[in-house]
This record gives structure tokens, sequence and C-alpha cells, in this order.
């Protein structure tokens, strides 16, 4: 079995090693909106800070994948290496 990265698809859903205190207090942000878009989006009735906070939960763990597996890259190919020339322990047991 080749190592790719920590995470995985379960039934189409990311699912990562992402770790942040759901419960901490809200702070407030000063941010800058298309207006077009801002007004769209009040007529729709979404909710900026959860909107935002969703993508930006989103976008910390495709940031962390990426450093992770940079930090990673010699050991996966490594161990990818060893497995494409040796085989897993397990080979001469799996009947499927």
């Amino acid at each position: 079995m080749r190592v790719g990265y920590a995470h995985y698809k379960c039934k189409g859903k990311i699912v990562s090693n992402i770790n942040f205190n759901q419960a901490a207090p809200k702070k407030s942000a000063n941010l800058s909106i298309n207006a077009d878009l801002l007004q769209q989006a009040k007529q729709l009735n979404i909710n900026l800070s959860q909107a935002l906070e969703q993508h930006l939960a989103e976008i910390v763990r495709q940031a962390q994948r990426s450093r992770w597996l940079a930090e990673n890259k010699s050991a996966l190919d490594e161990y990818n290496r060893r497995i494409e020339s040796r085989g897993t322990f397990s080979d001469g047991l799996r009947r499927f």
C-alpha cells in the first residue's frame, strides 16, 4: 500500500487532522468585501461569519496538507520506493 498523505476521502468529504477549538470565543475582524457580492449575500440571507469560518477552515486544511506533504516528501518517497522494490510484509499472506 502506497502512502500519499494523511488526509483521505470518506463518503465524498475530506477528512483531515485540522484541530481548532470550535467553542473558542468569536473575535471581530475588519474585512474588505466586494460591494456587489456583499449585497447579493445579504439578499440571500447568507451568514457571512459562518461562511467565512467554513471556507477559512478549508483553506487552513489545504495549507496544512501542503505543508505536511512538503515536510514529509522525502520520507514518503523513500517508503514508496521500498514498498515497490520489496513489497509489504503481508504480500504472501493476503488472499485478495
